[in-house]
This record gives structure tokens, C-alpha cells and sequence, in this order.
């Protein structure tokens, strides 16, 4: 299917819409600041600021006019997967933590069946004088925790597993 023709589903606060990007065009966009814009479409004027953008996921938290809008973009690939019963937001699932390089395990964040969130600390590990936070990518359980404070770890060893 063609790109042009395929309309981006857009979710908001609820309802959803297709936009053509024939609509897209027909709109003029002006930038006002690093994150404002003014729009103009169909004789209508608005005052726009992004709050919050997550890129990757099509996810966008908007202000216009003194309301704010929570926005999900739906291009076609992300439609063609939905349809398939994909979500393309979902991402791969992680099953272990694994030491980026070598290095002393200084602190753990978590505990044992523990509920962690995206970007959520886990452990602190030392490497060559520099201390190093790793976090979770995505929202997860923490199954077992494989390694304790003081304990000497190698380049991709399992340092946590989760559910």
C-alpha cells in the first residue's frame, strides 16, 4: 500500500481520527520555541507546546489552548502490525541483566519478585574507577538476583534474571 495514501491513525484523550497527509499539508506549522508551535488549519489559529514526546513509542503528552492532550501516532507499519496482532510498542521482552563490562557490584536496587519500571535503577556497577547505574528498559519482575554487593563480575555474565 502506498505510504501517501495510508491515513496515520492518531489517538487522543479517547477518540481517534485518521490524518491523511494531504491533511497534514493543508496545515501550516509555525515553530515559536524549542518546543511550541503555532497552527493554523482551516481559518482556526492555535497555540501548541509539547509537554512530554517519547519518540520512540509515538507518544506525546500536548498543550493547545489550556488543555493538555495525550497523543498516539499510528503510522502504517504500526497498523499493519496491530492488524497482524503485533504491538509494535511492546518491544522485545528481556529475560536477563547482563554486566556491560567487567566490574564490582557496589549496590543492588532491588529485591526478589520485585516490581520495576522502565528506567527504574538496579544495581550500581564499579568499572574502571567509574560508577555505572544500570536500569531496566522496560517494565519487569524481578525473578532472582544472581550476584551480591562486593561480588566481582565478568563481561556478560547474568547478574539478574527476570519474569
Amino acid at each position: 500500500m502506498d505510504q501517501l495514501n495510508q491515513p496515520f491513525k492518531l489517538k487522543t484523550n479517547g477518540f481517534e481520527f485518521d490524518i491523511s497527509n494531504e491533511d497534514i499539508s493543508e496545515a501550516d506549522f509555525y515553530r515559536i520555541s524549542e518546543k511550541g508551535f503555532h497552527l493554523i488549519h482551516e481559518s482556526e489559529s492555535f497555540h501548541t507546546t509539547i509537554l512530554e514526546a517519547d519518540l520512540a513509542a509515538k507518544k506525546f503528552k500536548v498543550e493547545s489552548e489550556g488543555e493538555v492532550f495525550f497523543v498516539e501516532i499510528k503510522d502504517e507499519f504500526d497498523q499493519n502490525l496491530e492488524k497482524m496482532g503485533f504491538n509494535a510498542s511492546a518491544g522485545k521482552q528481556i529475560k536477563n541483566i547482563k554486566a556491560p563490562m567487567p566490574g564490582l557490584v557496589l549496590e543492588i536496587s532491588v529485591a526478589e519478585g520485585q516490581e520495576v519500571k522502565k528506567d527504574e535503577k538496579l544495581l550500581i556497577l564499579e568499572a574502571m574507577k567509574m560508577e555505572n547505574s544500570l536500569k531496566i528498559s522496560t517494565d519487569a519482575v524481578i525473578k532472582s538476583i544472581l550476584v551480591s554487593q562486593g561480588q566481582v563480575v565478568e563481561k556478560g555474565q547474568i547478574l539478574i534474571e527476570l519474569v
